[in-house]
């Protein structure tokens, strides 16, 4: 066997494994729970409010939103915070001695985060769908878009996880240079209100990142055409997501490896037993 070939495999399988795993994990399972009643408390607050310039419902409006920016929230942030511990605990020096282990690793990570985002969805769709009105307005046709933007999302936004993952000196540094700047993007990205409010610069810088196209694209599929006025140009604009998200996905896909063998060059067995001694200092 090919041993590209051999390393996805073993990638995909390791990806299945630990998604398995997190599925019977209390902490997981808690976290899930957690983000979910967290947005449904959110909505619930504003279930009778209705979005300024339409008679959509607020909750109708959010809730493709915030599914966007927790994809791209979890296909960052998770993927740096695990990449950071892993290089730090030497798993990445085992894979960087097997033929191609760099790619079975980021195979496994984006299987894993991809398939950690259902339960998050779920937690948050099922409830919404019994609770408010019209949050599937264009059935079929709404799913297959949520199938091709969730996809093109995860793979547009995993990458820059996996870079700042590998460029923080240390696993505590992932919430300043990874978390804050997500945070701050998905603040302008018009998640939870229009992104016409506010300064044209800011509109700008926003649809220059993929939490935007992200956020669009699942409120494209979510929402009635008639939506769209609401949006920048007063269109869904589907052709300029899918050229955005692809764009990020393949620029991801050409630095990332680049990155990642530059690290795994640099990385040695005292590296690793000075990080571990780092953190036990941390710790304690």
């Amino acid at each position: 066997m090919d041993p590209a070939v051999h390393a996805v495999r073993l990638g995909l399988r390791r990806g299945w494994t630990e998604f398995s795993q997190s599925l019977r994990s209390a902490q997981d399972q808690g976290f899930y729970l957690f983000t979910g009643l967290l947005v449904l408390g959110y909505l619930v607050i504003r279930r009778n409010d209705t979005v300024a310039g339409s008679d959509l419902l607020v909750p109708s409006v959010a809730t493709p939103s915030i599914i966007g920016a927790l994809i791209a929230f979890g296909a960052t942030v998770g993927p740096a915070y695990m990449l950071a511990m892993e290089r730090e605990d030497g798993t990445l020096l085992r894979y960087k001695a097997i033929p191609h282990g760099l790619r079975g690793y980021f195979t496994s990570q984006l299987l894993l985060h991809s398939l950690g985002a259902v339960p998050q969805m779920l937690v948050i769709l099922v409830p919404s769908f019994l609770l408010f009105d019209n949050v599937m307005a264009s059935g079929t046709t709404g799913w297959l878009t949520v199938g091709w933007v969730f996809v093109l999302g995860m793979l547009a936004t995993m990458p820059l996880g996996m870079l700042i993952g590998a460029l923080v000196p240390n696993t505590q540094k992932v919430g300043t240079w990874g978390m804050l700047p997500v945070l701050v993007l998905t603040g302008i990205s018009g998640i939870f209100y229009p992104l016409q409010q506010l300064w044209g610069s800011v509109q700008v810088l926003a649809q220059v990142f993929p939490i935007y196209w992200l956020g669009l694209g699942m409120r494209s599929a979510f929402l009635p055409d008639s939506a769209a006025a609401l949006e920048v140009g007063g269109a869904w604009r589907t052709p300029e997501t899918v050229l955005v998200l692809a764009a990020w996905a393949v620029l991801g896909m050409i630095i990332t490896p680049l990155v990642l063998r530059r690290m795994a060059r640099r990385q040695s067995g005292s590296q690793v037993e000075a990080a571990r001694q780092a953190a036990l200092q941390w710790i304690r």
